[in-house]
């Protein structure tokens, strides 16, 4: 009997869950649809930005310039978002790059790609022998 309450709640809450997603997908939708409109710069599904030109809802096209006077025409899903031109979609981090390792020797050999000078490379052939 406590199985099957457990199992039954279980199931309620991904419904619900499930429910909410779709209703907060379809707002966000419907907000992306309103953002779309002649003018409006916008990144493609493939990482192309350009401006939109037009929306063509029968052929389900939209017309994008990504250059000037270079007119692309695509499937109206590729259009991803509209970019905001006050945010920078580009995050900008510096890193510090660190003095590189020597890299390590094998049994005394040189690691593959690893410069020797001539005195060490006749060192260890003298040696070997």
């Amino acid at each position: 009997m406590g199985q099957e309450v457990i199992l039954i709640v279980i199931v309620v809450a991904f419904a619900a869950f499930m429910f909410y997603n779709s209703r907060k997908r379809k707002k966000q939708q419907a907000e992306l649809v309103d953002k779309m409109v002649p003018g409006a710069k916008v990144m493609l599904s493939f990482g192309l930005y350009g401006t939109l030109l037009s929306v063509n809802d029968e052929k389900v096209t939209a017309d994008v310039e990504i250059a000037p006077g270079t007119i692309v025409t695509v499937h109206r899903q590729t259009l991803s978002r509209v970019v905001d031109d006050s945010a920078s979609d580009i995050e900008t981090t510096t890193t510090t790059e660190a003095e590189p390792t020597p890299l390590a020797e094998l049994n005394g050999e040189p690691v593959y790609g690893e410069r020797v000078d001539e005195t060490d490379a006749t060192k260890r052939s003298k040696s070997d022998d």
